[in-house]
């Protein structure tokens, strides 16, 4: 299981990557606004707020990062646990309060993440 959930942790941070860069610097791209389905003028707008956030995502995929590289093993599924919960939440958040597909494609590898490194780290 240790080598699932490596690669689910992995694939989050890509995850987070590639969110950092839609909200960073692809804002107010056509595919972009489609896939956040705002109007041009929203998009442009909300430009700046977009960048914070890309930032944020940017911070959790480098704290998983940390977790995968990490020297000590152990403390490095200590901190991948932290940060998947980190995605976790923000991704209920999400869903409750922006759109609820959040809590899918943001939440749901993060949940099976979770899960592996609990298993991982418990069973």
């Amino acid at each position: 299981m240790a080598i699932v959930s490596l690669i689910l942790v992995g694939l989050v941070a890509v995850e987070h990557i590639y969110i950092l860069y839609l909200e960073m610097f692809a804002w107010t791209q056509p595919r972009t606004m489609k896939s956040f389905g705002l109007t041009p003028e929203f998009a442009q707008q909300s430009k700046s707020l977009a960048a914070n956030q890309g930032l944020y995502n940017g911070f959790l995929a480098a704290g998983l990062i940390w977790g995968l590289v990490h020297p000590d093993a152990e403390f490095g599924l200590q901190i991948q646990l932290f940060f998947v919960l980190c995605v976790v939440v923000a991704a209920i958040y999400g869903g409750l309060t922006a759109k609820r597909s959040i809590l899918f494609i943001q939440g749901g590898p993060a949940i099976v993440a979770l899960v592996a490194l609990l298993i991982h780290m418990f069973v």
